[in-house]
């Protein structure tokens, strides 16, 4: 008696729909035949992938004999639904630092897209974005791409400031205290050393009595020294008595010189 029956594949070859980032390998076939003796004659993968974030379909194909001559096929259809991974970076930079390479915020090796603005009054060169010529504030891009099946989105924030300007501040811009009068009527409350605010810099002040005592000291001053003592001083009140005290302030990386001189302190 003569075989004339085709191979019959034993395996599930169902439709199955999966994420496109767990796509099964494809199934090796396995057979009921008489022969046991079964050849692959031809597989064929047909993949509706267009690189877009649209679902897609693989079709996978067999043709297939046994040792009679009895020819069979088999297909599965795989229905992928896409995945988008969206990678979120950010970053702070001053409108002066330079051409910023926004694949350096980009960890694939898929170079072949586009980088897109998706916020912000900017343009891109390619990949290169031009701090010094847009507006202080958040600018948003962002990269996709095809990844193994899959779609990678990068979104870089990068926020654009003046952080790293220094306004010049020299010996003339510094304003000093002469009187202290802390009596409630808002006037000459507190010691101040004013006109630095925007220089960067860190105060730091000594004052002292008439005889030489250390009656105040800060190492990153606040302008909130109102006549209280903290070092030693005549009597034992909370305040220094009325009088005249000297001071040394010293400006820390200005490069200016220490600042000498003397203050009234009223407190009564």
């Amino acid at each position: 008696m003569s075989d004339t029956v085709a191979p019959i594949v034993t395996n599930d070859l169902s439709d199955i729909t999966v994420n496109c980032d767990v796509i099964p390998d494809t199934p090796t076939l396995i057979f009921d035949d008489c022969s046991n003796n079964v050849t692959i004659l031809d597989f064929n993968e047909d993949n509706s992938f267009d690189g877009s974030n649209n679902d897609y379909e693989i079709i996978w194909t067999w043709e297939f004999t046994d040792s009679c001559g009895n020819i069979g096929t088999a297909s599965q259809i795989v229905y992928v639904t896409m995945v988008d991974t969206i990678i979120s970076e950010s970053d702070s930079r001053c409108f002066d630092d330079g051409i910023i390479d926004l694949f350096d915020y980009y960890y694939g090796t898929n170079m072949t897209g586009t980088w897109v603005v998706n916020s912000g009054n900017t343009t891109l060169d390619n990949n290169y974005f031009d701090p010094s010529e847009v507006d202080l504030g958040d600018y948003v891009f962002s990269y996709s791409v095809a990844d193994n099946g899959c779609m990678s989105t990068t979104e870089v924030t990068i926020n654009i400031n003046d952080d790293c300007i220094v306004l010049p501040c020299t010996s003339e811009d510094v304003n000093i205290s002469k009187a202290v009068t802390p009596n409630g009527d808002q006037w000459n409350e507190f010691f101040e050393v004013t006109g630095v605010e925007e220089c960067g810099f860190i105060i730091d002040v000594k004052i002292f009595n008439r005889w030489g005592a250390m009656i105040y000291e800060s190492s990153n001053y606040q302008n909130n020294w109102n006549g209280t003592v903290s070092k030693a001083s005549v009597g034992n009140a909370n305040t220094v008595p009325n009088g005249t005290y000297y001071y040394i302030l010293n400006l820390k990386n200005s490069g200016l010189k220490p600042f000498t001189g003397y203050i009234y302190v009223g407190t009564k």
